[in-house]
């Protein structure tokens, strides 16, 4: 028996519109209703284990129903532009997977679904109709069911009903259903019903009579006497109603099962269209031909062998520019991709002579020839390259002699900080991102090609073979000709496992064999001599045994798609770089920034593992003793890191006010609690519980576990994460230690500079104020800056109305609370929170602030309604933050955009000026051969390692760098502390 899914296409992609999140690609293209009618379907097929899948959708002429009633749908409000510009782009998605489309011109989809229902029923078939309309319902019977999803949160429940459910839910039958609706009319279709007859009357009518026709045969029994009277005077548009509402089951649809059958879904052209759609989800639903298929052609070749790799490494250097990938398992370098032509893209590998070093150093060597080299990301490579780096630190910060570019690093380019600064919003900028973004391009990401293995563990896989009864050495010997190395079917002496020398008359007869481009001295370009053989490393490469090949392992194929997309994204990213006025953003700030973080990484952070075990310690009897404090004050032990448990002890039991009854249980959020903590020990007692508990097992002892054998910790710094452009601080996150409980502070004390060096930590002063009162031009608050006046005294006097003396250090505080609230956009009702002050008055605090500081206020507001009108807002320094939430229908996402459009220009700014800073810092510690260096950047801090005898030279370049590093209408003001641990600079 058949089994067919038939779905309503307007009714879903509706249905998914309102109930998934607001989502659009990088292109701002609205999503959120094609990803909900794309989940929807695809559950639905799973479901039913559909054999046959079709779609209807209405099309905007008028039906035979408008002909009937001019006014049928003429309440409907237009469809959302959001929505409206979905409908194309699930079609042409459906398309793709070979869905049938359907349409009748004169009839709604409602008609095509119950006329292919009918159909398909008569057949034998069993029938689904996916739909959110209740109009449907009319169509159930015992081998049709109609299936009504219900989307919520992106997460979706569907209903189903037989014609038992409909009597069950709605006291009558499907073909009773549409007298109901005739009787009590739609709002939604307009239609008109029977003036003074609601559901609950129609209902009963229907259900005693059974239908309206039978209804008006016994008219004069009708009770109540109003309903009589109704239907007597409305005998027509109770007809009419009635035409409106039914289903048209035979209208001219050209449909066929078999056409319906469903054949391969996962195409590749609708691959390519989810790509474009950014559905990674979904798209894992692909196999990997459908991934790979529809891709421009590009001859991706393995090389292996001294003599293969030598001649790539000389045609490489004649190209103008390359992308490069060294792939490094541990500290060892696996192989390199390299790319530098559409035909030029190689995985050249270790194994006999081919060493990393070697590898790594040919490399090096293009750099420092001039060759403009681009990478994923170039901060994961700089320990192989040092070319790189003296690139970075010539004193001018220009390219060699000869070159046009000028800037830190411009030979050198890091496409992923690249795709970063054009959308900030992305999760990953990965090969397969910028491919697909800037490329239009296709391709298998690494998680496709290669699952979970390491490259060491998957470049020992044996290749694909190429074509049918080809051999290895086949494809070696077509890679080799592919390439334009040689033709070894002409070249004597030479074949791709030749160990022999090449022949010395290859040259004078005019043929170009691959060893032509060697130097018969085998001289070592990276260290001007002899390379010595070395042991093979994998057993089936033998040094001298050269091989270019075009069958390839996934591995190969990964590490090629690497190079080639670092290599061919640069022109188009670099191109979009200047469209969107961020390429001296790039340059001077990003690219440099690489360095520094590059820098400071390598250097680490001393940590004493003793003090962090006694911490630890420390931790644990205070976790212990409030254990049993609250286990005291609340009458019985239990798992108090349960969150069901701790709400029935605190609201069930206790009945605590505050309670928020959730599907799980009583909501024991922070915000929660700290409403309660004032009043109730107890409740304190948790909060710090779980602050503690929180420090032992993230830092306390997950500290531990990253402290390397030199005794420090060399955490991740990436510039890739926040929309904002504020660095964030991985492995461990060293940016988000709790400060406001004395023991959190404590976890300073166990990070040490090294012995003979003091900590030296210049932090910058109400940073993101400075900036506001800069870009807001107000100058009451430029005033007070440039009067270093204590700017929350200030603000507390003019908001609370008293003399300057006068202000009281809760004043203060709550001013203090209303000046960093604003930069943030806060609402009267975050206010009210943060300060446990109610709403009204929070409100009135605002008011006096702009009251006070009036172009703050016309500011925030230009920069809401310029991100409204750009879809983004950018900080002094031209990064951009897009905003997609402003142009949400949805009043709390709209708000939060609102919030971010103000937040983002004024943190984004103090981002970019302490990035600036580092940079500065960075340069003038290393150019004026200084042993002092970065060790950590927090936020607005950073943190020096100085030598003791280079301490007075260290604290000049921080004040001078960091208080030069922007030109602001106020001072650039740093707090600056020395001391022999974290702790006690702060």
């Amino acid at each position: 028996m058949e089994k067919v899914v038939l779905i309503d296409g307007h009714s879903i992609l509706n249905r998914a519109f309102y109930g998934v999140p607001e989502l659009t690609n990088s292109r701002g293209l609205h999503t959120n209703a094609v990803y909900g009618f794309l989940n929807i379907m695809f559950r639905v097929i799973e479901d039913e284990k559909a054999d046959c899948l079709a779609v209807a959708f209405d099309l905007k002429e008028p039906t035979f129903r408008h002909k009937m009633y001019e006014a049928y749908k003429g309440t409907r409000k237009p469809m959302p532009e959001e929505l409206r510009e979905q409908v194309p782009v699930i079609k042409e998605v459906l398309s793709a997977m070979g869905i049938p489309i359907l349409s009748v011109p004169g009839y709604e989809a409602d008609d095509v679904l119950g006329t292919i229902a009918g159909r398909c029923a008569a057949e034998g078939a069993e029938v689904s109709i996916v739909s959110g309309d209740r109009d449907l319902l009319q169509l159930a019977d015992e081998h049709v069911k109609i299936r009504m999803p219900r989307t919520n949160r992106g997460g979706t429940e569907i209903k189903d009903f037989y014609p038992a459910d409909v009597k069950e839910q709605y006291q009558v039958t499907p073909k009773e259903f549409i007298d109901v609706k005739a009787l009590m009319g739609d709002a939604s279709d307009n239609i008109p019903g029977v003036p003074s007859i609601g559901e609950k009357t129609a209902t009963a009518l229907i259900t005693t009579y059974g239908s309206i026709e039978n209804a008006y045969a016994h008219l004069d029994e009708i009770k109540p006497p109003r309903a009589q009277k109704a239907l007597r005077e409305h005998y027509d548009m109770a007809q009419m109603s009635k035409e409106l509402a039914t289903i048209c089951t035979d209208c001219p649809v050209e449909f066929s099962m078999e056409e319906a059958k469903i054949g391969e879904l996962y195409t590749p052209q609708a691959y390519e269209l989810m790509s474009q759609l950014e559905f990674k989800s979904l798209l894992l639903r692909f196999d990997a031909n459908a991934r790979t298929e529809n891709q421009v052609e590009k001859q991706f070749r393995a090389v292996t062998g001294r003599e293969a790799a030598e001649a790539v490494f000389a045609k490489a250097r004649k190209a103008k520019d390359a992308g490069a990938q060294l792939i490094v398992e541990g500290q060892s370098v696996q192989a390199l991709g390299l790319a530098f032509g559409e035909t030029d893209i190689y995985c050249l590998e270790t194994g006999g002579d081919v060493t990393g070093e070697y590898l790594a150093g040919q490399l090096n060597e293009l750099i420092a020839s001039g060759v403009r080299m681009s990478f994923l990301d170039l901060k994961s490579q700089l320990g192989f390259l040092p070319a790189a780096q003296t690139e970075c630190d010539r004193p001018d910060g220009k390219s060699p002699e000869g070159k046009e570019e000028e800037g830190c690093g411009q030979l050198l380019f890091d496409a992923g900080v690249a795709g970063y600064l054009i959308n900030p919003l992305k999760d990953t900028y990965d090969y397969d991102d910028l491919a697909r973004d800037f490329l239009e391009l296709t391709v298998p990401s690494r998680a496709d090609l290669m699952g979970k293995k390491s490259f060491a563990q998957a470049l020992l896989e044996r290749p694909e073979e190429e074509g049918d009864g080809e051999t290895t050495a086949e494809a070696e010997k077509k890679g080799l000709r592919a390439a334009g190395f040689a033709d070894f079917e002409q070249t004597e002496g030479a074949t791709p496992f030749d160990e022999t020398e090449s022949s010395p008359g290859d040259e004078e007869s005019g043929q170009m064999s691959l060893f032509s481009f060697m130097d018969s001295s085998e001289e070592s370009l990276t260290e001007g001599k002899k390379q010595e053989k070395t042991e093979p490393v994998r057993e089936e490469q033998t040094a001298g045994k050269v091989s270019i090949r075009t069958a390839l392992n996934p591995a190969e194929q990964c590490i090629c798609h690497m190079a080639y997309t670092a290599w061919k994204s640069r022109e188009r990213l670099m191109k979009k770089l200047e469209e969107l006025d961020m390429k001296e953003l790039f340059y001077t700030i990003e690219m440099p920034l690489i360095f520094s973080l590059f820098h400071m990484e390598q250097a680490g952070i001393c940590v004493k593992r003793e003090e962090l075990h006694d911490y630890g310690e420390k931790l644990r009897v205070q976790i212990e003793r409030l254990e049993q404090e609250i286990y005291g004050e609340t009458g019985e032990h239990f798992n108090i890191n349960s969150p069901k448990q701790l709400g029935e002890i605190l609201f069930g039991k206790m009945e605590l006010p505050y309670g928020k009854k959730t599907k799980t249980g009583y909501s024991t959020a922070a915000d929660v609690l700290e409403k309660l903590a004032p009043e109730y020990p107890v409740v304190q007692k948790i909060l710090d519980y779980r602050q503690l508990t929180k420090l032992k097992s993230t830092y306390a002892d997950g500290l531990a576990g990253y402290i390397r054998e030199d005794g420090r910790i060399h955490g991740t710094f990436n510039q890739t994460i926040t929309a904002t452009g504020r660095l964030s601080s991985t492995e461990p996150n060293l940016q988000n230690i709790p400060v406001r409980m004395e023991l959190g502070r404590e976890i300073r004390r166990v990070f040490v500079p090294e012995e003979g060096s003091v900590f030296v930590d210049a932090d910058y002063s109400q940073i993101e104020l400075r900036v506001l009162a800069h870009m807001s031009g107000d100058e009451r608050l430029i005033e007070a800056y440039r009067k270093a006046e204590d700017i929350h005294a200030i603000t507390a006097s003019e908001v609370f109305h008293v003399p300057l003396e006068e202000v009281t250090p809760l004043q203060r505080r709550n001013a203090k609370a209303v000046n960093f609230g604003i930069v943030y956009g806060i609402s009267a009702f975050g206010l009210s929170e943060d300060l446990s002050i109610t709403r009204k008055e929070a409100l009135e605090y605002i008011n006096r602030y702009f009251e006070t500081y009036p172009d703050v206020k016309k500011f925030l507001d230009r920069l809401v309604e310029e991100g409204k009108e750009k879809g983004y807002v950018t900080t002094m320094f031209k990064r951009r933050r897009p905003v997609p939430e402003l142009s949400s229908k949805n009043f709390m996402q709209r708000s939060f955009g609102e919030r971010v459009a103000m937040n983002s220009p004024i943190q984004g700014t103090a981002a970019d000026i302490i990035k600036i800073a580092m940079n500065r810092v960075d340069n003038r510690l290393r150019r004026e051969g200084l042993k002092s260096k970065i060790v950590l950047q927090v936020h607005d801090e950073l943190l020096i390692e100085a030598k003791k005898e280079e301490l007075k030279r260290v604290q000049t370049i921080l004040s001078e760098e960091m208080k030069h590093a922007a030109d602001l209408r106020v001072a650039l003001e740093i707090d600056m502390k020395t001391g022999n641990s974290w702790f006690e600079t702060k």
